[in-house]
């Protein structure tokens, strides 16, 4: 009870102190009201600084120690409000988010403009949960820039581009303003896939020309190439032979299926005593092993039922099924 106390307070904390909101949608404008600010440690020796020159300007009568004081202290002055002033008014939009296999980092895209005339430079981004931000960036007048943060992926699923952080020190280094910003933005995280998986399923059935799909591993020569031929399937070797001189000639390597049976990857047909994660890792395995062999495929998986086809878009179609399987926010 203690503990979900002391939770609530920080949160109401963050949110009345540091303006901490829920994702933003949007493009989002750092107002001075969203600029924090407070003295690094060298501006609190610099302050402690002006203070042992004030006290010997004041014990000794001194005009020009007065006058190095104050001109030193209005510097200081100065750069607080140019170190907040490089912060204030950005504007944040989010971008791109490709999605990734469990495991990996996952890339948020994340846009900073600057509407103002004024040159900013030096502005560190990062997420807040990875501390101090490693990201830094300078955005030109009128200009724009674009950052790709990084953040390790754990399971499978959506995933929300967490907190993000911008801190600046420029010019002198005296002050540090930092601001936060929730991008709503997210990336789709596939299942890791199974190293190294089984071999793909031979079972099926046959297609009802007679002919499978597994058989375009069954090399019967090479032909004139014809629209419609996945570049996979041209004959580099033998194009590379004619002289383009001569005006060239474009081969494809012809295949022929026989009466083989369809390459089906079903959900429902892998062992009962696996796992969910690990029957999901080996389907999308297999996916990327029909892939890259130009084997098109049938995939089931529940009220999933896909194919047979083959290339990105029926991809990304099977390993969005698997990422988001029995999840929220699922098809």
């Amino acid at each position: 009870m203690v503990a979900a106390l002391q939770a609530w307070y920080r949160w109401g904390r963050d949110r009345w102190l540091f303006q901490l909101r829920d994702r933003e949608p949007g493009t989002v404008v750092l107002t001075m009201r969203r600029v924090f600010i407070l003295p690094t440690r060298a501006g609190l020796m610099f302050a402690v600084l002006l203070l042992v020159m004030l006290v010997g300007a004041l014990n000794y009568n001194l005009g020009l120690g007065f006058a190095l004081t104050f001109f030193a202290g209005a510097c200081a002055v100065a750069d607080m409000y140019l170190t907040a002033s490089n912060l204030a008014q950005l504007q944040l939009a989010p971008g791109r988010a490709p999605p990734v296999f469990a495991g990996e980092e996952a890339r948020f895209e994340l846009h900073v403009l600057n509407p103002g005339r004024r040159d900013r430079f030096a502005v560190w981004l990062g997420f807040q949960q990875d501390g101090a931000p490693r990201y830094v960036t300078d955005v030109a007048a009128g200009g724009a820039s674009a950052l790709p943060l990084a953040v390790r992926t754990g399971e499978r699923g959506w995933l929300a581009a967490p907190r993000v952080r911008l801190v600046t020190r420029f010019p002198l280094g005296l002050f540090k303003a930092w601001s936060y910003w929730r991008p709503d933005a997210r990336v789709l995280v596939y299942p890791a896939p199974e190293s190294p998986p089984p071999p793909l399923p031979s079972s099926g059935a046959a297609s009802e020309e007679g002919h499978g799909t597994v058989g375009l591993d069954n090399f019967a020569g090479i032909r004139s190439y014809q629209a419609g031929d996945p570049l996979r399937h041209l004959a580099w070797r033998q194009i590379a032979r004619h002289d383009p001189a001569l005006g060239g000639q474009l081969v494809s390597k012809h295949f022929e299926g026989g009466a083989v049976a369809e390459l089906c990857l079903d959900f429902a047909a892998l062992p009962v005593r696996m796992g969910l994660e690990q029957k999901l890792s080996r389907m999308a395995a297999w996916v990327l092993e029909a892939e890259r062999r130009a084997l098109p495929y049938r995939f089931r998986l529940a009220q999933h039922d896909y194919g047979p086809a083959l290339g990105d878009a029926h991809r990304a179609s099977c390993l969005r099924a698997l990422a988001l399987f029995g999840r929220e926010g699922a098809p």
